[in-house]
C-alpha cells in the first residue's frame, strides 16, 4: 500500500538577487507636498512644490533625493543617486579603516611563578606594549592556591613596577573568581 505524498512546505518563489530598500526616498517616493531644495546645481535654495522640484531634477537628468525627511519641509537634493550611494559607502569605509583597533594580549602567571618564567613573560609584555597592544596580566589560582592571593597581588604589582617605563595602569589588581587580573596600556609615544 502506497503512502500519500507528504505536502511540501510553501516557500516564496526564488526571484534572483534580493533587492535592498533604499535608505532615502527618491523621485516619486517622496510624499511631502513641498520640499526645500539644496545643493550645488540649484540657482536659489528655497522651498518648491514637489512637482516643480521633480521637473527641475528631470531637466538635469538627475534624481530628487530626500536627504532630511524629518525637517519641515523635508530637505531634498538634486543629485545622481547611485553616485551619492557610492560616495557614502566610500566615506564609511574610510572611517572604518581609520578606526583604531585595540589589541589586548594576555599573560598568565601562577601565584608561585619563579624568576626565570617571570622575566620571560616580562620581555613578552614589553614587546607587546612597544607594538601598541594592551596587556592583561593575570594570576590564576588553582584549587587551594587561592590562599596565596596576597602573593598574586604582589607579583602583579611587581609586574607593573617593572613595566612603568612602557605602560600605564588602566585597571588595578582585581580578583574575579579564581583570577586576579590587571590591565596595562602602552604609554603614548613622544
Amino acid at each position: 500500500m502506497a503512502l500519500p505524498p507528504r505536502p511540501r512546505p510553501s516557500r516564496p518563489p526564488f526571484r534572483g538577487r534580493v533587492q535592498k530598500e533604499n535608505p532615502h526616498r527618491i523621485n516619486r517616493e517622496i510624499t511631502a507636498p513641498q520640499v526645500r531644495l539644496v545643493g550645488e546645481n540649484i540657482d536659489r535654495q528655497d522651498v518648491y512644490s514637489l512637482q516643480e522640484a521633480l521637473r527641475m531634477a528631470q531637466e538635469q537628468e538627475l534624481d530628487l533625493v530626500e536627504i532630511s525627511p524629518k525637517a519641515e519641509p523635508p530637505v531634498c537634493r538634486i543629485i545622481d543617486y547611485q553616485k551619492f550611494l557610492y560616495q557614502q559607502k566610500k566615506k564609511a569605509k574610510e572611517i572604518k579603516a581609520k578606526a583604531v583597533k585595540v589589541v589586548v594580549k594576555e599573560i598568565r602567571f601562577g601565584p608561585q611563578t619563579d624568576d626565570h618564567d617571570y622575566n620571560f613573560k616580562l620581555k613578552h609584555a614589553e614587546n607587546f606594549l612597544k607594538e601598541g597592544a594592551k596587556v592583561k596580566a593575570y594570576v590564576f589560582f588553582r584549587g587551594r592556591q587561592i590562599v596565596f592571593k596576597d602573593q598574586g597581588e604582589i607579583l602583579l604589582l611587581r609586574f607593573v613596577q617593572d613595566l612603568e617605563e612602557w605602560a600605564k595602569v588602566e585597571q588595578m589588581p582585581k580578583l574575579e573568581g579564581k583570577r586576579m587580573s590587571i590591565l596595562l596600556a602602552p604609554k603614548p609615544k613622544k
